[in-house]
């Protein structure tokens, strides 16, 4: 019987390589987005339902949930993918963008993984993929918000194993580098108040760093391999890294201590 993984943010990037990769891997796959009547491309696909979820909605996350069950019988896998990075100075950031970084990152892949945990617990079993970032290990200047959701994914995941242990559940974090997909663009909320002069060095050299991290960005198909293996090799490893860049840096941050790793970093940045 097939196995059904759920997956959010599956309109594009990493959401939707993974949708055609576990697709074509002869995966049932609810592939959910918050806009799914914008997509062309996913619903042509058998075997892949596609439906709305908004992590940010409760009531979307719980439908989402219910028809990928009632289509495919059970859900054996999900992927909380769903998210965006903020970055800028923290004091340019409304409470609000605070609140929304966090409620979309954090709290709306706990609310996801809630809602599938009691069926887990009913099946024995169940693998809940987390997209970390090679950026829940170290931080980039200005990623305050951002860095700050993906450590607490990490902890949240690494803690959460112990738990889902006791009914043959499994929790995997995948630590990608830099994606070629439009997290720079679609994905990234810039915040900056010109008026703040102490910070126009900072955020200058930032913003003219940033592109050299990504000249050497793996393709979102990468990250859905080593997804697809996390998924697949009944391993209880907790951490995959993917992308040769994301293996070499958080190397480099295992080897090094705290004040050799920053200086390297100020160092890339001009700081």
């Amino acid at each position: 019987m097939s196995k059904t993984i759920l997956i959010t943010g599956a309109s594009s990037g990493i959401g939707k390589a993974t949708v055609n990769l576990f697709q074509s891997k002869g995966w049932n796959v609810i592939a959910t987005m918050r806009k799914p009547e914008a997509d062309t491309e996913l619903n042509t696909l058998p075997h892949v339902l596609l439906t709305r979820l908004d992590v940010l909605d409760l009531q979307s996350i719980h439908n989402a949930v219910a028809e990928g069950i009632r289509k495919f019988g059970r859900i054996d896998a999900i992927l909380n993918n769903a998210g965006y990075g903020a970055f800028g100075t923290i004091e340019s950031f409304s409470r609000e963008k605070i609140v929304r970084q966090f409620d979309t990152n954090v709290i709306g892949l706990l609310d996801v993984t809630k809602a599938l945990l009691p069926h887990f617990r009913q099946n024995k079993g169940g693998v809940i993929i987390n997209i970390s970032s090679i950026g829940g290990k170290m931080t980039f200047p200005l990623g305050a918000l951002y860095h700050g959701t993906k450590f607490a994914v990490e902890g949240i995941s690494e803690a959460l194993s112990y738990e889902v242990a006791e009914f043959n559940g499994k929790v995997k974090i995948i630590e990608p580098g830099a994606i070629a997909t439009d997290f720079a663009g679609r994905s990234l909320d810039f915040s900056h108040d010109e008026t703040h002069t102490e910070y126009q060095r900072i955020v200058g050299n930032v913003l003219t760093g940033m592109p050299a991290f990504f000249a050497n960005a793996s393709p979102a198909g990468v990250v859905a391999e080593v997804i697809y293996t996390a998924a697949t090799d009944g391993s209880n490893r907790l951490r995959y890294t993917a992308g040769e860049d994301a293996k070499a840096i958080l190397a480099g941050r295992r080897q090094a201590d705290d004040e050799s790793f920053i200086q390297g970093i100020k160092t890339q940045f001009g700081l």
